[in-house]
């Protein structure tokens, strides 16, 4: 056995969620990159760990009753962790309704509004009504993160959780991908002070700095991607669906 962990990766903001929770809770794991561009995710290997077909996955080699033990969706993952772990969700009954309150803000509306945004910013500008409908709602969730972490030091509330692991990725990936882009993702800009005061804060956590090593280190193979690969994963061209 080489890890109590073996985590199926790539560079995604979900992905990355996995990396940071492993840092801090100083689990043991090992990381195997899965190329998405390449259709690896849908081989019958993968796709025995995950039906979905998608990262991140874990296996975890000292599961419930000593045994191997399979988790997939990035939330479902942080949840297995802290409760194996008993770390990053508050054991009092409001702090940890708090926290999964701000969890579920980011599974529900920052991961799916967030990509979007990237989809139709990167490779559908010319649907303007697709840009101009998630740009606006990235700007609200943007305030609408300022705003809580105007009152509170993290999202949860009083301490680091899952709440912010969860989020930070995807702050980290906007601005990095975009920059000056788009005025509401720098991540130096004035529009935003609480947030981006919590974002440098995280940054500069010792298991976060480990953890972003290890994600820059394996950088998106989207480069290297075709056009047919990159169909294949975005369901268009001879993947889109008919009707």
């Amino acid at each position: 056995m080489l890890s109590v962990i073996e985590l199926y990766a790539m560079a995604s903001p979900n992905v990355q969620k996995i990396y940071l929770m492993l840092e801090e809770t100083g689990l043991r794991y090992v990381a195997h990159q899965i190329n998405i561009w390449k259709g690896e995710q849908f081989e019958p290997g993968f796709r025995a760990l995950n039906p979905n077909a998608k990262v991140p996955v874990i296996v975890d080699h000292d599961g419930p009753g000593g045994g191997d033990y399979v988790v997939f969706e990035s939330g479902a993952i942080l949840l297995y962790l802290s409760e194996k772990t008993g770390a990053l969700l508050p054991s009092d009954p409001r702090q940890r309704g708090d926290t999964l309150q701000w969890l579920m803000i980011q599974l529900t509306g920052i991961g799916p509004m967030f990509g979007q945004f990237n989809h139709f910013n990167r490779f559908a500008a010319e649907n303007r009504y697709g840009v101009s409908r998630y740009t606006t709602e990235a700007q609200r969730l943007y305030r609408l993160i300022d705003d809580r972490l105007a009152r509170t030091a993290f999202l949860g509330g009083d301490d680091y959780s899952i709440a912010d692991i969860a989020t930070f990725p995807w702050f980290r990936t906007e601005a990095r991908m975009f920059g000056d882009t788009h005025p509401f993702t720098a991540a130096d800009g004035d529009g935003y002070p609480h947030l981006w005061r919590w974002y440098r804060q995280i940054a500069e956590r010792p298991a976060a700095m480990r953890a972003l090593a290890v994600i820059d280190a394996h950088p998106s193979t989207f480069a290297t991607a075709t056009v047919t690969e990159v169909d294949r994963v975005l369901g268009r061209g001879s993947h889109a669906a008919t009707r």
